[in-house]
């Protein structure tokens, strides 16, 4: 499923000499990006259909005349109808998994993944070239390959490869919006740049100037791709599912993370409900997943060997039935999909069936011989229960023949009713019933609790009824939220050029930077140095050259005879002003303002479908298309001429849980571009 497909392009070797993203490759046509692309394609007539009901909601409000509004009514029926099957169509893109299963597999219950977020483009090079010369007091254009970089760099992150690489290319965009936040968003007003993001759920759009949104969105895509990871991995061998395990957790930790940090995501799938159940599913795979890691060697027919699968085929269950009860729960129920949750219910009663039957097995088919261990045994079913059934003890139970069999037999029919409930449910949702190895598995484990019961059974099974007692949930490796290891590699800013970020960024204000010619008297410049880059002036002479030309306390040297030093600290300032003869040198110096503006409340414009009359004007009124032809834009470069700059860019290193991204080489520019309403070739 995830095999490159013909598409009528040849491939050149492409990704291998740099000429798109490490991690990204948008040419790729696999099973898993054609149904990214249905998603992004759903998002626009979602959206469309909204602003259609939007304005017939509007207009049935201003209108008095009884045809008209009997027309809007009409029209609103149809625009809901349409909405309805839209996101239909969306939850059963939701709810298809096979084709992100290893296609090696086919014993295995197949596992949920997420799909990923889309996005629109997002022009950041006007606004961050007008707030460079107007708060750094330097030439925009200087920084527009830089600028192109970030935009390269986020426009990868809409397709990454399901790999390590992957993450890395999200990671690596996840820790530059950090940079960017505090270079170029300031407390006090809107930058004007407008993210855009749809729910992976819903389909409906969120449009935000808020970076928190931005940054909220990769880390869910982070997470999601972490799951995408895990669904593919072969777990027909040990390593394959070490690393599904490894995947799921390091999900886990990341929606988690995401759940603590961003707080107020207006998207639904971003809520904080929504992120507590899809951290418990992702668990509750892993779970899965170490099951069948104990499981894969075989299972012995042997006492102890089925009662540790036993309780360890109960903690799958009982995790399960954690993540169904949240499901369920207000208003997750409303934006998860049917399959999911009937997943979760077929599983948490397959697993039950397993671990009765595994308990029924060990006590019909091993009855204690005068060489086993009494006591051993006694206390390995002892913890199999937290109450004993009436009149029975576990010694009693292990002596006595007629009391193995009898809840041996009570177990069976457990088991048989657990498998006989799965099958129900699996029959009743339609995405469901087209996992044929899901029914195979369920139909093979009901038939051989049938068989088992079948050895045993006699005709005075209703006089001797007793009810099966639950069994305790234990594992010998419960699975946990993990943090993605972080990378050695050293995160290198993007905007480095515009200085240290202590002092160089979007909260401090900053005079524009005054030339200073000073000439030193007697070899003394009239002033010392402190601090690290940049250095500044103390200690000034007032009645020095430097002081008599403007210099003031409390300076910042940025530039010496045109050469930048802002990354320069005391002693490499100090060695190129030592030499400094009697013709003085030139010197640039700015000085910190007061900050005197006030911090702007944190909101911003939001357009979110499921919060009636909180959304952004722009996301209604205007199309794709028409942005371009009301706005003066600069031409940006088509995605596919990533790496197309005239000259080559500098490699950039990547943040923690990432690694060093590939450069790219200049190459010509293609010249096939693609809308903004397109999602790309994912």
């Amino acid at each position: 499923m995830d095999t490159i497909l013909s598409n009528g392009h040849k491939k050149n070797n492409m990704v291998d000499s740099g000429y798109f993203k490490k991690g990204c490759n948008p040419f790729a046509q696999t099973g898993r990006s054609k149904l990214q692309n249905e998603r992004a394609s759903l998002n626009q007539q979602i959206i469309k259909e909204m602003r259609m009901r939007a304005g017939a909601e509007n207009l049935l409000k201003a209108t008095t005349n009884n045809k008209v509004r009997e027309m809007v009514v009409l029209e609103l029926s149809y625009v809901n109808s349409n909405l309805q099957l839209l996101m239909e169509h969306l939850e059963g893109l939701n709810s298809s998994v096979e084709v992100y299963q290893n296609v090696e597999e086919t014993s295995s219950l197949p596992l949920i993944p997420l799909g990923l977020k889309e996005t629109k483009e997002a022009d950041f090079s006007v606004p961050f070239k007008d707030f460079i010369l107007e708060h750094y007091s330097e030439d925009g254009s200087n920084y527009e390959d830089t600028i192109a970089d970030l935009m390269d760099l986020r426009q990868a992150c809409r397709t990454p490869s399901r790999s390590e690489a992957g993450i890395d290319l999200l990671s690596s965009y996840f820790s530059q919006l950090s940079f960017v936040e505090n270079r170029f968003f300031p407390p006090s007003r809107q930058m004007g740049i407008f993210f855009t993001w749809y729910d992976s759920f819903t389909g409906v759009p969120v449009c935000q100037q808020n970076i928190a949104l931005e940054k909220a969105s990769i880390l869910f895509n982070t997470g999601a791709l972490y799951t995408q990871i895990a669904t593919r991995c072969n777990r027909q061998n040990q390593s394959g599912l070490e690393s599904a395990i490894d995947a799921f957790q390091k999900a886990a930790g990341t929606l988690n993370h995401l759940k603590e940090t961003f707080t107020h995501t207006p998207s639904y799938d971003m809520s904080p409900a929504m992120l507590n159940m899809l951290t418990r599913m992702m668990l509750a795979q892993a779970q899965e997943c170490v099951f069948d890691k104990i499981a894969l060697p075989g299972i012995k027919n042997e006492y102890f060997c089925l009662c540790r699968m036993a309780q360890e085929a109960a903690k799958v269950c009982d995790v399960y039935s954690v993540v169904y009860q949240s499901m369920i729960q207000t208003p997750v129920k409303d934006h998860v999909p049917f399959f999911w949750s009937a997943m979760a219910q077929v599983k948490t009663n397959h697993y039950r069936a397993l671990a009765h039957y595994f308990v029924a097995t060990a006590l019909l088919d091993h009855e204690l011989c005068p060489n086993d261990d009494e006591d051993k045994q006694e206390k390995a079913l002892s913890q199999l229960y937290d109450s004993m059934p009436d009149g029975m003890s576990p010694l009693k139970i292990l002596k006595s023949k007629d009391d193995r069999k009898h809840l041996g037999k009570a177990h069976l029919r457990k088991a048989i009713l657990d498998h006989e409930e799965a099958l129900r449910i699996h029959n009743l949702c339609r995405q469901v019933k087209k996992l044929d190895v899901l029914q195979e598995i369920l139909q093979a484990g009901h038939k051989r609790s049938l068989n088992k019961y079948s050895e045993f059974d006699s005709e005075n099974d209703f006089v001797d009824f007793i009810e099966a007692p639950q069994i305790i949930a234990k594992t010998e490796q419960k699975a946990e939220m993990a943090v993605p290891s972080t990378s050695k590699v050293k995160l290198t800013d993007f905007f480095q050029k515009l200085g240290p970020l202590a002092l160089f960024s979007a909260k401090q204000r900053w005079t524009a930077p005054r030339g200073v010619h000073i000439t030193p008297q007697e070899g003394d410049l009239g002033f010392t140095l402190k601090g690290d880059a940049p250095v500044q002036i103390q200690s000034l002479d007032p009645l020095s050259p430097a002081a008599i030309e403007g210099v003031k306390e409390g300076d910042y040297i940025v530039s010496i005879q045109d050469t930048d030093c802002k990354w320069l600290g005391v002693s490499e300032v100090m060695k190129m002003l030592k030499n400094v003869g009697d013709e003085g040198v030139d010197i640039q110096v700015i000085s910190l303002m007061e900050n005197t503006v006030s911090s702007m409340p944190n909101k911003s414009a939001t357009y979110c479908g499921g919060l009636p009359k909180t959304y952004s004007m722009i996301c209604l009124a205007m199309d794709d298309d028409k942005i371009g032809k009301t706005r003066k834009v600069t031409k940006k470069l088509s995605f596919l001429s990533w790496g197309n700059k005239n000259k080559q860019k500098t490699a950039s290193t990547i943040s923690p849980s990432s690694a060093v991204t590939r450069t790219l080489p200049s190459k010509n520019r293609l010249s096939t571009a693609f809308s903004n309403t397109d999602s790309s070739l994912y």
